[in-house]
């Protein structure tokens, strides 16, 4: 039993429970005995009364309001995935024989529920009853309100009808049904001036390219005040979400870095995954991480950026497990609790130091044969490890990608008179570089101090 069943008799207890032993057919969206069970009780009662019904009739969640609506949870075995509809439908009752309110129609969207219905009672009794749905993308608009229709008139084979439906929305989507990829929406908010927006949103979509992510659409929003809980306004987050849903997304990346609390509180609006740029840089220095030198220091970076966002909601840490925010070395490590997270840290900082002194060693041998350093530095993809290439003839990977190269490549470089020089291809820098990884790969830029 789900929402407000506090000072229910337990006659009334009882007579929600039995409601699970009832099915509906597939064709039907509620039946009439079963319509009329539910205004009669709810009348009694005096609160709004909800059931989510599979698609093959089964009756997963009795839900109880109040006089004006009712509180949809426990979704969690009805994952979204990457199906353009969740599966299940919301029938409640309307008390007034009211229509569908502005909440009703923000949860169909936020849920993507198959169909959202109330039946209107009146005299105790089915009246109307009042239908939504969504619409495929493209559509003049996105969800299609019915007009209301007494309820013993509503003639729906709703089985065939939602098929259809989520054919249409399969067949409008902007990208293959057979791409796995991630599937994102950009968005920035900030006071800055729109031209630094736009540029620093450019650079996030090369980000997103190098971490095999499509982006589906991006979001500036320039608010006078930043919302300390959502960055922007509640309503607005709620639009771009519904956007993001009809687009088929499946994850929202911040411009600016969250904090815990933001990222909880996200995480209550949406199941979409919510990362942000440091956590998109992060995924990518896992993905590219060869070397022991570059794991450790990338799997310290994403611990030490994940240990205060291990406390609050843990769904929505567990949304990102072995996928994007949640890749490399320390994935499964982020299970554990806090304690043990710190005591890795530790161990991980002790073999970053000792693989620090051993690179001091390599180096200090260079320093007795007198053999010069040369780095070269600059942004990522700029072309750093091609001119390494061109210079010694060498084959370091070249991707046309940020961060493609990460771990430190040298190559031995012969002038003539028998002189050689170490040419040392360095990670590439990018602005608001996460500071766990600044701290973490301070072994990597100590390579800069001899060249």
């Amino acid at each position: 039993m789900y929402g407000n069943i506090s000072g229910l008799k337990k006659d009334y207890l009882y007579s929600l429970e039995k409601i699970y032993r009832r099915k509906v057919p597939a064709d039907k969206v509620i039946t009439p005995e079963l319509a009329r069970y539910l205004t009669e009780l709810s009348s009694e009662i005096g609160r709004q009364i909800g059931l989510l019904i599979t698609r093959d009739g089964k009756i997963t969640h009795v839900i109880v309001g109040d006089a004006k609506g009712v509180f949809i949870s426990g979704l969690e075995d009805f994952p979204l995935g990457r199906r353009a509809l969740r599966g299940i439908r919301l029938v409640h009752t309307h008390l007034t024989n009211e229509p569908l309110s502005q909440d009703d129609l923000t949860d169909l969207a936020l849920l993507r529920l198959d169909i959202i219905a109330a039946i209107g009672v009146k005299d105790n009794l089915p009246d109307n009853i009042y239908t939504a749905h969504l619409m495929p993308r493209g559509s003049e608009k996105p969800v299609d309100v019915s007009p209301p229709v007494n309820f013993y008139r509503f003639n729906l084979d709703f089985i065939s009808f939602i098929e259809s439906l989520e054919e249409e929305m399969d067949r409008k989507r902007l990208f293959d049904q057979k791409d796995l990829r991630e599937k994102s929406i950009l968005i920035s908010v900030s006071k800055k001036p729109k031209y630094e927006q736009e540029d620093s949103l450019e650079e996030l979509k090369e980000l997103a390219f190098s971490s095999d992510v499509l982006v589906l659409d991006v979001v500036i929003q320039r608010p006078k005040d930043i919302n300390p809980k959502y960055l922007m306004g509640e309503g607005k987050l709620k639009d771009v979400i519904i956007n993001a849903l009809n687009k088929g997304a499946t994850l929202l990346i911040f411009d600016q870095d969250l904090n815990p609390s933001q990222v909880k509180e996200i995480g209550e609006l949406t199941e979409l995954k919510v990362i942000d740029r440091s956590q998109l840089i992060l995924d990518i220095f896992a993905r590219r991480a060869h070397s022991r030198d570059g794991k450790v220091q990338v799997e310290l970076a994403q611990l030490k950026y994940r240990l205060p966002r291990l406390t609050g909601k843990g769904t929505a840490m567990s949304r990102l497990m072995g996928g994007i925010g949640g890749r490399g070395p320390g994935e499964m490590k982020l299970e554990i609790d806090r304690r043990r997270v710190r005591d890795r840290i530790t161990l991980l900082e002790k073999e970053l130091k000792s693989l620090g002194e051993a690179r001091k060693q390599r180096k200090q041998r260079r320093v007795e044969k007198r053999i010069p350093i040369v780095s070269i530095i600059g942004y990522t993809n700029a072309g750093k490890s091609t001119l390494l290439n061109s210079l010694t003839r060498s084959g370091v990977f070249v991707e046309g990608k940020m961060f493609a190269t990460l771990d430190t490549a040298s190559r031995r470089l012969r002038f003539p008179k028998e002189r050689d020089v170490i040419i040392t291809d360095t990670v590439g820098f990018i602005r608001d570089l996460p500071k766990d990884l600044m701290t973490a790969f301070k072994s990597t830029l100590e390579e800069l101090q001899d060249a």
